[in-house]
């Protein structure tokens, strides 16, 4: 059974989407850089430890990484997955777990990568929207992508509307990308090639919210 790790700093619903999803799976441990991320709550409501390692406490980004790289080895955990974790790692905590990290990230990927996803999408008249949950690499939003939502901008949209509906999207795909690596579904090699079903992944797996 694969041993999984989150990494959080807020409310966690995604957290949440993925203990609801009864993974084949284990979840061993929640971490947040935050004490009072509700998060935590969650966790300890679904009887999942955690570990509270504020990166305020720390020198610099890399003492803070050594930090939970120590936690997350002394948890034995085979995936780390990020939700909502609003730290930005560095080069060498993610070459450690290169292959065995996952983000989601609420845009369709290539497109809008960093910040304000949602204006970005408004401001250029974009018809599809989307999430996107992909490996993480040491370039920004830049990993292989492995599972999208997607669905159609509507006229009345605005930056909180498109917020709260890529919310259900991030709910659904997450858990399913997240359950795909647990049973083998899919695959990241020593070369770092992704395989879906034993063949190359070319394109994300894309589920449609019209």
């Amino acid at each position: 059974m694969i041993k999984i790790a989150v990494l959080v700093s807020g409310s966690g619903s995604n957290l949440q989407a993925l203990i609801d999803a009864n993974l084949s799976g284990k979840i061993v441990g929640v971490i947040s850089n935050k004490a009072d991320a509700y998060a935590l709550q969650r966790a300890k409501n679904a009887n999942i430890p955690t570990a509270i390692i504020e990166h305020k406490q720390y020198p610099n980004r890399e003492a803070f990484d050594d930090a939970m790289h120590q936690q997350l080895s002394d948890w034995n955990v085979d995936l780390v997955i990020l939700a909502g974790f609003m730290r930005i790692l560095s080069a060498q905590f993610v070459n450690a777990w290169e292959g065995k990290m996952v983000n989601i990230h609420p845009s369709l990927l290539p497109n809008y990568k960093g910040m304000h996803t949602h204006q970005r999408v408004l401001n250029t008249g974009d018809l599809l929207h989307g999430c996107t949950v992909h490996y993480v690499t040491a370039e920004l939003d830049a990993g292989q992508a492995l599972t999208q939502g997607v669905l159609k901008v509507a006229q009345h949209d605005n930056v909180a509307s498109l917020a709260k509906r890529i919310h259900v999207l991030e709910h659904l795909i997450y858990p399913q990308a997240v359950e795909w690596i647990c049973n083998g579904t899919i695959q990241h090699l020593e070369n770092g090639q992704v395989l879906y079903k034993g063949q190359a992944l070319e394109k994300p797996i894309q589920f449609c919210q019209l």
